[in-house]
């Protein structure tokens, strides 16, 4: 694994960055700051190698990084109703940095955050551990956490993602990686024509400020319907939220709790490249970067603008807090949070 100076920060902190790489021609590139998936360089049909993650050059878009290109968002990942919730007969209140709600673990949630990294060394395959302790009441939480993220890269050409949490007291957590991700290459454009299944019967339909409702439907004929390999562009405009696009959390058809299951494929005809995602999670948040507006100018040079890059977020449900139905999120100072998330990528060539 190379290790290089990533940037520094105003006030002299230094972010490096780690790259991994397989005899496959495969490249991933990971931060501690953040502990941000920076670039992925994927070979096509034809063997040419591009990088399909959007993202910055440099340090210096990730400390202002909104839309949370490729960090881990914790403690709490997508949103939590007006930022309360009550655990053991006690209530709690985080930040509001979403609408009236809070989104992502706060203002300055795991994702702004600098991860303590050792190199991991193994027979096929190579990473880079990242460790973070996060104070009791960080964002108003509960406890003192310390989260440990594995990122591995092995020759079967697949970018492992292995969390572990414990807490000296009960506590929310639900993580997830937020990389956005365009097959065509990113800086290519739309995503329209990326053809997705899903590996999902149910969903959680949401109100106007993307909370869920505490119903879990059929997505059967519906816009959410990826049962079937389906373009992402093919009914993105009858998906009716504003702005349009998808942002929605589906329950994965799992055959037991916390078995590590295919849960996403995505192929682009273009480029012949596919992409797979398993995952110990019950659920998956698609998002089609509804909220680009070409304000961020990308490591392309090519502004982001609405729809040029998709997330595919493995993750407990939005607000499980607050929905006692809902897989529980609480974790215990006698328990361990495990996930694990693959992304194996392929082409047809």
């Amino acid at each position: 694994m190379e290790t290089t100076i990533f940037g520094e920060t105003p006030t002299g902190e230094v972010a490096n960055l780690f790259t991994l790489r397989n005899t496959n021609g495969l490249i991933v590139k990971v931060t501690n700051y953040g502990a941000a998936i920076i670039q992925v360089h994927v070979p096509d049909r034809d063997g040419k190698l591009d990088d399909i993650t959007l993202g910055f050059d440099d340090l210096p878009g990730y400390l202002n990084n909104d839309p949370f290109f490729g960090v881990v968002a914790g403690r709490y990942a997508n949103r939590i109703a007006k930022g309360q919730f009550k655990l053991n007969g006690k209530d709690y209140r985080l930040a509001i940095n979403n609408g009236p709600n809070h989104l992502h673990g706060g203002t300055t949630g795991f994702n702004k955050r600098f991860w303590s990294a050792v190199a991991l060394n193994e027979e096929g395959k190579e990473g880079v551990r990242l460790t973070y302790e996060s104070p009791d009441r960080e964002e108003g939480y509960p406890g003192k956490v310390t989260t440990q993220i594995d990122y591995t890269l092995n020759e079967s050409n697949e970018l492992r993602i292995e969390y572990q949490a414990v807490s000296d007291t009960p506590t929310p957590i639900n993580l997830t990686n937020h990389a956005y991700w365009n097959l065509g290459g990113e800086g290519s454009g739309h995503i329209g024509d990326h053809e997705l299944t899903l590996n999902a019967d149910l969903y959680t339909p949401v109100d106007e400020t993307l909370i869920p409702t505490g119903e879990i439907r059929c997505v059967n004929e519906t816009p959410l319907d990826f049962r079937n390999p389906t373009k992402i562009g093919d009914r993105i405009a009858n998906v009716g939220h504003e702005p349009n696009g998808y942002d929605h959390n589906f329950v994965l058809n799992k055959s037991e709790i916390g078995a590590i299951e295919l849960a996403a494929t995505v192929r682009h005809e273009a480029s012949g490249r596919r992409m797979e995602v398993w995952t110990s999670e019950p659920g998956i948040q698609l998002y089609t970067a509804n909220f680009l507006d070409g304000s961020h100018r990308g490591k392309s040079g090519t502004p982001y603008e609405q729809q040029h890059g998709f997330c595919l977020e493995c993750q407990h449900f939005p607000d499980s807090p607050n929905h006692p139905h809902f897989p529980s999120t609480t974790l215990r100072p006698e328990t361990v949070y495990r996930q694990t998330t693959i992304h194996r990528f392929s082409n047809d060539g």
